[in-house]
């Protein structure tokens, strides 16, 4: 069973959020096959402390405008966690993400085209 049509929305509001901060590497994973918590994980980077902020608070801002509020939020300096339960948004610096290599650790979970390049026209 792959991830939620609204999963998969949310997923896309995020990206593009991160997106207009500019987030990068950003992949979407369907986990719906593995976890029975969440369906989708959103990994991006953002370059120092103040982008991540700024990424995380430009996120929860968007979903916050359709009605999304965090069930929890994990925070340092270097990486953000916002839990929409079936959307988890990983916000880390590339050093983090080099080091957890989340990607690879889901690597067996199909990615999402999140279609961002269409988006932006």
């Amino acid at each position: 069973m792959a991830a939620s049509k609204s999963a998969i929305d949310l997923a896309r509001v995020a990206a593009l959020a991160i997106s207009d901060k500019l987030g990068s590497d950003i992949v979407a994973i369907d986990l719906s096959e593995q976890m029975v918590l969440s369906e989708v994980f959103l990994i991006a980077c953002g370059n120092n402390e103040r982008q991540i902020e700024a990424i995380s608070d430009e996120v929860k801002m968007k979903l916050e405008q359709l009605g999304q509020k965090p069930a929890r939020i994990e925070a340092s300096a270097a990486w953000v966690l916002l839990d929409y339960s079936d959307l988890v948004v990983h916000i880390q610096s590339k050093e983090l993400r080099s080091y957890y290599l989340l990607d690879r650790l889901w690597n067996d979970c199909p990615a999402i085209d999140l279609a961002l390049a269409e988006s932006k026209r």
